[in-house]
């Protein structure tokens, strides 16, 4: 029996996927991509503040803080609160700031003095959304705060970790990918011969944490995960966290994919007790 031409054509597509798809699989499982061990004394941020806590890598972030030990005090800057931004206060760890206006920290700036490190997780998806609009939340924004921060800090060696997007190409011609870009080179440039270091984390597909994710995700993130295209909001935490502790050994101006991440995640667990 002849199958119909459309038939076979799709049969050979999906083939092909299924192929490309077990390849990525196996490089994945073989690959021995590694980071350089941690050699020192870890350092602890003082104080850390998160933007961002209410979104869904944001509040991987925040789990993953709330449960570092060495961290003593955290500032959520958000819109709104969370069940995880309101666990925090009751716990006495978190103080929760209310903000509008991301372009305007007039109000924040007593509460960001003393602040050493940020956790930046701020963003939407370029779904529907114009260049000015998309560009204005990825790039006017943590360039209101950086500059706002900077001017007020009292600790001499300031981190701002943000999340970027993917493995993006400077030639691209994709609108949010040419956004995502001008808000790491405008960072960068901006940390350059500063008291500021700038660290760019480039996550694929990120899963919600246990508490917050529907059954698409699970089923999403089991299925990128396997070809190295997916990682957990708390292993994005715990890469910042891990990053914080070896200091000035991280330049302004570092990219960190998703390989990365979780190989720094990993790294950060290994550090804690029990953890091998």
């Amino acid at each position: 029996m002849t199958l119909p031409r459309w038939t076979t054509l799709s049969l050979a597509a999906l083939a092909i996927v299924i192929s490309l798809y077990a390849l990525g699989a196996i490089l994945v499982a073989s690959s021995d991509r590694s980071i350089t061990a941690f050699q020192g004394q870890a350092t602890s941020p003082g104080v850390v503040a998160i933007f961002g806590a209410s979104g869904t890598a944001g509040d991987g972030i925040l789990k993953s803080v709330l449960a570092d030990n060495t961290i003593d005090r955290v500032v959520v800057i958000t819109r709104r609160s969370t069940p995880r931004i309101k666990q925090g206060i009751a716990s006495g760890k978190v103080e929760m700031i209310q903000h509008l206006d991301y372009t305007d920290y007039a109000d924040l700036l007593p509460q960001l003095s003393t602040v050493e490190t940020v956790y930046w997780a701020i963003g939407i998806s370029a779904l529907g959304v114009d260049r000015e609009t998309y560009g204005r939340i990825h790039v006017d924004f943590p360039m209101a705060f950086v500059r706002a921060w900077e001017s007020v800090a009292e600790p001499d060696d300031l981190v701002f970790q943000f999340i970027s997007s993917s493995d993006i190409s400077e030639d691209s011609t994709t609108m949010w990918v040419q956004e995502k870009i001008r808000a790491e080179q405008s960072l960068f440039a901006f940390a350059q011969g500063r008291r500021l270091r700038v660290i760019a984390h480039r996550p694929d597909y990120i899963g919600p944490t246990a508490e917050e994710a529907h059954l698409g995700q699970h089923i999403l993130y089991g299925f990128f995960r396997p070809v190295g295209a997916a990682v957990k909001a708390t292993e994005i935490g715990k890469a910042m966290l891990e990053l914080s502790a070896r200091g000035a050994a991280i330049a302004n101006g570092y990219k960190v994919p998703t390989p990365d991440i979780i190989l720094y995640s990993n790294a950060y667990d290994q550090r804690q007790p029990g953890g091998g």
